[in-house]
């Protein structure tokens, strides 16, 4: 079926290269137009020329096109993939996570959460709401997907400068659950119904049941989690592998094992020592690691694995910095193309995890608010299923973090340094209030290019 499908931000390798790969394995897709679009010429060029000559040496029925001009690109899409960041990825990300450590303030990360979350947010999120503008404009039937981060905060933003746009985030964080439950529990993935939810990277399973007999599988999911977890290789063991070979291992945990070499990590619960604690006070299972979980607690600080935090940071450096370019792969990475195939098909299946506004799907959380839960895929689009059993423990955790969201949309919405310091004021991270009109001064002064919109 011939669609058109706009990849914005497609001069990524990563991101271009890697989602073409995921749509040439389509066949409903067969006869579509690809657009690629950047605002970087050159890196566009390169993976433009590599999907043209791929298509062609594959024979496969696919149209790709290319253009730095934004409004080209949108004009006639029917799905729009987003996946975008501003200037120096690294740069900006130490800068978000190290300046406010340097006025007191104990973040352990500085990407989503925390003061460098709501900077990151600040910087990224007035770009996406220029695409979206733009696709309402021109192609408001359009479906529009975003990987970019901070997911919570941009699709919360979107949606409140939108209403009505067909926006949804997606993150693959749920997929850990694939990596790790089958080893666990010596039992395929597609014999588990599971259930997850919260909000992006602060998210826990909430239920587990064997999908022919409705057994509940969380018990043992919990009895097993400690022995299993316990010497899991973690980040700082790929690492230490990566400084003694060289060797790039673009994964994590128990499919890792064979090329790290080792049955167990160096060091007990590796990156998982916040997720630890959780299982033990709320009975609940993250489904993501400490340098995610972490960032919206104020408490994280005394438990999360620092080490393997940094190591992650520096190990994310090199892949990303590789000299070995990614290559068109024909299999599938993430999930845009099933739910995509699932709206023409009218197929109704549910969707593990995807961030959509609130609307009451979790009750006890502000309506306005972006939630990641399970969603039913269908010709009519993107529907986020209800969670009425989310434990009150962790829901207070979500709500404690609503309000800066609530803000820092209001911030690039009203371009206001006084909103922007508010919402550091309302983060449950931060543990200092007056150096923060100062920190904010800073940080716009550091990144004016991208803040120096805020008045």
């Amino acid at each position: 079926m011939s669609k058109k499908i706009v990849l914005v931000g497609a001069g990524s390798a990563q991101f271009g290269l890697g989602t073409l790969g995921d749509i040439f394995t389509s066949t409903i897709l067969k006869g579509s137009e690809l657009c690629l679009m950047d605002i970087d010429a050159g890196s566009l060029q390169l993976v433009y020329e590599e999907a043209r000559d791929f298509v062609a040496r594959n024979n496969l029925d696919f149209s790709i096109t290319s253009t730095t001009d934004r409004q080209e690109a949108l004009k006639d899409a029917d799905y729009i993939i987003i996946s975008i960041e501003v200037g120096d990825r690294f740069k900006l990300w130490e800068e978000d996570w190290r300046i406010p450590q340097q006025y007191g303030i104990t973040q352990i990360y500085g990407e989503n959460g925390g003061p460098g979350g709501v900077f990151h947010s600040l910087r990224i999120i007035p770009p996406i709401l220029d695409i979206c503008g733009e696709a309402m404009d021109l192609v408001p039937h359009a479906e529009i997907f975003c990987y970019s981060n901070p997911m919570t905060a941009i699709t919360t933003a979107v949606h409140r400068a939108y209403p009505g746009i067909k926006f949804t985030g997606l993150c693959h964080e749920i997929a850990s659950l694939e990596r790790y439950l089958p080893a666990m529990l010596d039992r395929p993935f597609d014999s588990m119904e599971l259930t997850a939810g919260g909000l992006n990277h602060f998210s826990c399973l909430l239920e587990a049941r064997d999908r022919e007999t409705g057994e509940d599988l969380y018990p043992e999911i919990m009895e097993k989690a400690y022995s299993f977890f316990n010497r899991e290789p973690g980040y700082s063991d790929i690492w230490h592998h990566y400084r003694k070979t060289g060797e790039i291992i673009h994964t994590e945990g128990s499919t890792a094992r064979a090329q790290l070499g080792i049955e167990d990590s160096a060091v007990e619960w590796a990156d998982r020592k916040l997720f630890r604690f959780i299982m033990d006070t709320y009975g609940l299972l993250p489904i993501t690691v400490d340098s995610h979980f972490g960032e919206y607690l104020s408490w994280a600080w005394q438990l999360a694995d620092h080490r393997g935090i940094v190591d992650f940071f520096d190990m994310y450096k090199v892949a990303l910095s590789s000299e070995q370019r990614p290559e068109i792969q024909l299999k599938r990475h993430e999930r845009v193309v099933d739910i995509i195939e699932g709206m023409i098909q009218d197929s109704g299946y549910t969707e593990s995890a995807v961030n959509v506004i609130n609307n009451g799907l979790i009750p006890d959380l502000p309506d306005w608010i972006a939630v990641e839960v399970p969603a039913t895929i269908s010709a009519a689009g993107v529907e986020g299923k209800p969670l009425t059993n989310v434990p009150k423990g962790f829901l207070a955790l979500l709500r404690n973090y609503s309000g800066v969201y609530d803000l820092t949309a209001e911030a690039v919405l009203q371009k206001s340094k006084d909103l922007t310091v508010q919402a550091l004021l309302a983060n449950p991270v931060v543990n200092q209030a007056l150096p923060l009109k100062d920190l904010t001064e800073r940080m716009i002064s550091q990144q004016d290019r991208w803040l120096g919109y805020l008045k």
